[in-house]
């Protein structure tokens, strides 16, 4: 056996008793899902742009990026300079900081419809904050979401995102259903679900309780409900609804703010009251805003006439954050977004390739740097379409597990998220592996 078996032996080993310690100490261990796999999670040494190199010494290219929090890759020196002086001079305090109001600035100026911000800790928080100003400016208790979005991590922004066959019932008034056992009724009636991008169906739903509606979210690129884009025509349709019936529209743009220089919203002749935002604008540190009309967003004012919404937060609009995402925002101008844009069309060409060389059905959707893969020739256009069965499910582990063998990190969606520090030869390695991968998973593929 070679010097290099017996390391490789030891990573292993390495690796499997580090989850068993996990497993001692955290539930499944682990602290968040998306790192969960059997028979143990893989564990990561360090990274520097969009490589990242595990405990065994291997280096992957990442086309995951933190589930698209990365904008530019791993360590990006200037972001990692600018944190290190910050952190000398202090990581949190409890008086108000300059880069805060900087960060602030930079954010209105870049999107039309931020007349101004507030910052938190997360995209979960972002929404959170974002439902409760809804509700407290429109004095209204119910929130409308698409079927299977995805909103972050409470009861409210819950419901209905892991709705199966079994429980969504009728399409023409879809199941507000819990994601966890024992969400209170309570949380379920005042969530009104509607189906993903029928207009039709989603303006009879709202209007049977017009009355209560708060605000009706909307993910302009939905990652839970396949990447697919929101039509032009569905979101114009729920912009006049809620400017009849004294509702906000509201975009969750936590994920997908990374499409466009000012946001997916940008892509829309009609604009949302409010929008979430984390990811990106934390330049790789924990970070969730909210942004929208003056109006609105001054019922946070406490100094205010029209205070009506108490918020805090410990470690909301820390220094580091806000230095992190200040450099990461800069370094993210119109030219490096065009150019990040465009390798991603060249990514998606070339993917497109791959699958015609290896004889499988595949479609692609996104928008911008961001992209998901199904095998299927016609993409789907609704969640109920992109449910994920067993079958799908099996197919995508198989092909995911494949890439990863060939040192290709994905989202485990089967997306991708490039970084502006993708280059053609990164894109060639993705292809690559794509195609080595399709063919992989060929003889599991259901005719």
């Amino acid at each position: 056996m070679s010097i290099l078996q017996n390391e490789l032996i030891k990573a292993k080993e390495t690796e499997e008793e580090l989850y068993k310690k996990a497993c001692e100490v955290m539930p499944g261990g682990i602290s968040r899902n998306v790192v969960y796999r059997k028979p143990h999670p893989f564990y990561v040494s360090e990274a520097a742009g969009c490589y990242v190199t595990d405990i065994n010494g291997v280096k992957k290219v990442d086309f995951a990026n933190n589930i698209a929090s990365l904008i530019h890759g791993h360590a990006h020196p200037a972001i990692v300079d600018a944190v290190c002086k910050q952190i000398q001079k202090g990581t949190a305090y409890t008086i108000g900081t300059e880069i805060e109001i900087e960060h602030a600035k930079l954010l209105c100026d870049r999107v039309p419809g931020f007349d101004k911000i507030r910052f938190m800790n997360s995209g979960t928080e972002a929404v959170m904050a974002m439902i409760k100003a809804a509700r407290a400016y429109t004095g209204k208790p119910k929130i409308a979401k698409a079927e299977g979005g995805y909103h972050g991590s409470f009861d409210t922004a819950e419901v209905s995102q892991s709705a199966s066959p079994a429980t969504w019932g009728d399409i023409n008034s879809p199941n507000s259903v819990p994601h966890v056992p024992g969400t209170p009724q309570g949380v379920l009636d005042n969530v009104v679900i509607y189906p993903y991008n029928d207009i039709e169906r989603t303006i009879s739903i709202l209007n049977r309780h017009a009355a209560d509606i708060a605000c009706v979210i909307i993910d302009p690129v939905p990652h839970r409900i396949g990447m697919v884009q929101a039509t032009p025509e569905f979101v114009e349709a729920v912009y006049n609804w809620t400017r009849q019936n004294n509702a906000l529209l509201c975009f969750d743009e936590v994920i997908c703010f990374r499409v466009a220089y000012e946001g997916a919203q940008s892509n829309y002749t009609v604009k949302p009251d409010l929008t979430s935002l984390g990811k990106i604008i934390g330049g790789g540190f924990p970070i969730g805003a909210f942004a929208g009309r003056k109006e609105i967003m001054n019922i946070l004012d406490p100094g205010g006439n029209d205070y009506r919404f108490p918020l805090s937060g410990t470690f909301s609009a820390n220094p580091v954050s806000m230095t992190a995402g200040k450099v990461a925002m800069e370094m993210l101008n119109r030219d490096a977004m065009d150019k990040l844009n465009k390798n991603s069309q060249i990514a998606i060409n070339q993917i497109y390739e791959a699958g015609k060389l290896a004889g499988i059905p595949l479609s692609i959707t996104g928008k911008g740097s961001m992209f998901k893969v199904h095998f299927r020739e016609t993409a789907p256009t609704t969640y109920r379409d992109c449910y994920e069965d067993a079958y799908t499910k099996k197919i995508m582990n198989l092909f995911l597990e494949k890439m990863y063998e060939e040192n290709i990190i994905m989202i485990n969606s089967c997306s991708c998220v490039l970084s502006t520090v993708v280059t053609q030869t990164e894109i060639d390695l993705l292809s690559e592996a794509m195609l080595k991968s399709f063919k992989h998973i060929k003889p599991h593929l259901e005719v």
